[in-house]
């Protein structure tokens, strides 16, 4: 996908495509680059890209969204009817939203079952992946509509584990 953004004072070309974790970019002018995205927690990601590591912080803004990472803070406004607006204020009820795999693994726990009401950042089930247990969490607070995993399952990148409605 190729998007208009403004990035702080910069208004340029986003192209972006993404299979799983990974993402491969270009802005603007620049070269493209490959990066894997792990969402941690609502609104915080894990970024590799370069062999560095960051943390990067999502926030809504009055009329932006406000993206902390590698100490800095950008302004960043997607310029698309399509994408996140300001009056949009996230998901209105009655949306669904799919939470998916963010890497392969395996299920060892359910954490809420279908029917369940659940609120934005609450874990869902936990995954494990090399060796490590992750928590996936809503990014939305709603209705668990439907859970597409068991205890044991194994899953792959991008795979749909939860709708929450």
């Amino acid at each position: 996908m190729k998007r208009p953004v403004r990035v702080d004072q910069r208004e340029d070309w986003l192209e972006m495509t993404r299979e799983g974790i990974e993402c491969r970019f270009r802005y603007g002018p620049g070269p493209e680059q490959t990066a894997v995205l792990q969402q941690v927690e609502a609104g915080v990601y894990l970024v590799l890209i370069e062999g560095r590591a960051y943390e990067a912080k999502i926030e809504p803004g009055p009329d932006c969204l406000y993206v902390a990472a590698g100490g800095r803070r950008f302004a960043v406004q997607v310029r698309d009817p399509r994408a996140w607006t300001p009056n949009r204020k996230g998901l209105r009820g009655g949306e669904r939203v799919s939470l998916t795999a963010p890497m392969p693994g395996k299920v060892v726990r359910l954490l809420a079952a279908q029917g369940d009401r659940v609120e934005t950042g609450q874990g869902i089930l936990v995954l494990e992946a090399m060796k490590m247990q992750n928590e996936v969490k809503t990014p939305r607070s709603g209705i668990v509509a439907s859970l597409k995993v068991q205890t044991g399952d194994a899953v792959g990148p991008g795979q749909v584990l939860a709708v929450i409605e």
